[in-house]
């Protein structure tokens, strides 16, 4: 066998790598892994990733051939490339685009030049009730109503189906971007938000129009789904997280396109308007009576002949949407995220109904061009004071998370940070109201909840930003979507276990570039020795794998941070 020890690369059997971190080539091995395997680890010296089948389709389906990915772990390797995992990426790589939807003399078409695969599709009892005619061994007839389910279906037992299709082209609606001299003076696509439009895009031909672009908070994902809304001319369905983000991509189309406010329609708890441009939210979509009702609005799919549906913040599609979108296949279909992590494990379900990754910039990769702020994680490990240890110690599991995050010893760091960041936008980020509310009487600043009206949420916002205000408490209803481009501190003192989305959204916040020296800094409070910091150890998981280093320190030792 093979050795090279200047390599930072253990590829093992079971199709983990194991990457040193402390190695000169680390960034550039990293940079290779995140494009065909996901981060399963980051400890201190070893990080562990993960080949998967939806890693590598998600890395076939933007242009990635088996032979680069094995190049690339051979380039970095210690050792030789076990068999049985060149095999498996081999195999992988090639299952894309191995079974084909395709549109025939107005007919929906599955085919694949490998008549026993087709037979063992035919042979299952799920599909075959979508399949009207199978006389031609490797051409099936579907129905065409099943375009989704049977994507769906396939996923799931290890055959990923390239979608060629095509789709409906919508009713048509003029829009473009503004073309005034003020305008362009202070606004231009920048070059990869281009880049990830014309690999979305591929021309018009129908192996685009369908798929997941993957930008941080603060890159600028609402332009991009402008720019598609741009070159697709025609009436678009946006959804959105809540009703704040609803608004910003009001503001954003109305500030950045030639569109009149009256044909923008805002489809909310308040308003119902279809107009050609109508911009809604997943909780309102997913609105029923009681458990067993029907969702009284998904039925918004079907207004219009919309010829476009964007998705924002596809990583929170909730499931009554992943149903309906397998009934609009013929729609083009555009997902935005900072991630593709789901708590729920259903990344699948995003590949085959939304579409597959189509374009991924890493974070540090824009940092470096300035296009975001450059970010400095540092994660304060405070000490659990007698007076709830007792109460810790008798606790189950899921207690002692919520004892940990609500330790009292974090209200004196969050001044002393308060402190140390005086001059500068601070937003406060938890995860319980009653500490949230404790925070707010301490300091005395404005806090924003779940039950903060809308009106007053815009307000405090629009004051955030204007400077009025500089220190803003939130809950978890500002971790999505919240375009708040001065703040440059966030303070977490509380999060939803180990949700790594959620740690990848809430930097977000603070990433949109800064005036001066473009920087932002991002605490996390944790209980040292607690649950808490269990699962701290897994949110960092993803901003691990873009590039963020958390520096672990003793509160005692604050002030010799450098700022």
């Amino acid at each position: 066998m093979a050795y090279n020890p200047s390599n930072p690369l253990i590829v093992q059997g079971d199709k983990s790598v194991l990457l040193e971190v402390k190695h000169s080539l680390y960034e550039e091995a990293r940079d290779e892994l995140s494009r065909f395997a996901e981060l399963e680890k980051s400890p201190e010296f070893i990080h562990t990733y993960r080949i998967s089948p939806l890693s590598l389709w998600n890395a076939a389906s933007s242009g990635l051939s088996a032979e680069y990915i094995i190049d690339a772990l051979e380039k970095y390797g210690k050792f030789d490339l076990p068999q049985n995992v060149r095999a498996d990426i081999d195999d992988n790589v090639k299952k894309y685009g191995k079974i084909r939807l395709e549109c025939y003399n107005n007919e929906l078409v599955l085919s694949s030049e490998d008549r026993y695969l087709m037979a063992e599709i035919a042979a299952n009892k799920k599909i075959a009730l979508y399949i009207t005619d199978n006389s031609n061994p490797c051409r099936f007839t579907i129905d065409k109503g099943s375009r989704g389910h049977i994507k769906h279906l396939l996923i799931k037992i290890g055959f990923p189906v390239k979608d060629l299709a095509g789709y409906s082209a919508g009713t048509h609606f003029d829009l473009s971007f503004k073309q005034s001299d003020e305008f362009v003076q202070r606004f231009s696509l920048r070059d990869y938000q281009i880049e990830a439009i014309d690999v979305f895009h591929a021309g018009g031909s129908d192996s685009g129009g369908s798929g997941v672009i993957v930008l941080p908070c603060g890159a600028g994902k609402t332009v991009v789904g402008m720019a598609a809304m741009d070159i697709l001319q025609c009436e678009t369905l946006i959804l959105t997280t809540n009703i704040t983000a609803l608004r910003q991509w009001r503001d954003e189309l109305l500030d950045k396109m030639t569109i009149s406010e009256d044909c923008i329609g805002e489809y909310s708890g308040e308003i119902k308007e279809i107009k050609p441009v109508t911009i809604t939210t997943y909780q309102i979509l997913t609105y029923r009576n009681d458990k067993s009702g029907e969702f009284h609005h998904l039925d918004i799919f079907s207004k219009k002949d919309w010829g476009f549906i964007i998705y924002d913040e596809v990583h929170l599609l909730p499931a009554p949407v992943f149903r309906i979108t397998a009934e609009i296949q013929a729609k083009r279909r555009l997902g935005l995220t900072a991630t593709l992590v789901r708590e729920d494990g259903l990344e699948e379900d995003v590949f085959s109904l939304i579409g597959p990754k189509k374009y991924d910039m890493p974070w540090k990769t824009l940092e470096s061009k300035g296009w975001i702020a450059c970010a400095s994680c540092t994660e304060l490990r405070v000490r659990m004071p007698d007076c709830i240890r007792m109460d810790y110690a008798i606790s189950d599991s899921r207690q002692k998370f919520r004892i940990a995050s609500e330790n009292p010893e974090k209200i004196p760091i969050i001044k002393r940070l308060l402190e140390k960041h005086r001059s500068d936008h601070v937003l406060i980020i938890g995860q319980y109201i009653e500490q949230l509310n404790m925070i707010a009487e301490e300091i005395k600043a404005p806090i924003i909840t779940g039950k903060t009206s809308n009106d007053e949420r815009i307000r405090l916002y629009n004051d955030f930003k204007k400077g009025l205000i500089k220190v803003l408490i939130v809950s978890k209803v500002a971790n999505f979507a919240i375009n708040l481009p001065d703040a440059s501190v966030a303070i977490q003192i509380s999060g939803t276990f180990g949700s790594r989305q959620e740690e990848a959204q809430r930097l977000g916040r603070i990433l949109r570039p800064k005036q001066g020296e473009n920087r932002a800094y991002f605490y996390n409070l944790v209980t040292a020795e607690s649950r808490e910091q269990e699962f701290a150890a897994n949110r960092q998981r993803f901003l691990t794998e873009q590039g963020y280093r958390y520096h672990i320190i003793n509160p005692d030792y604050l002030d010799e941070i450098f700022y």
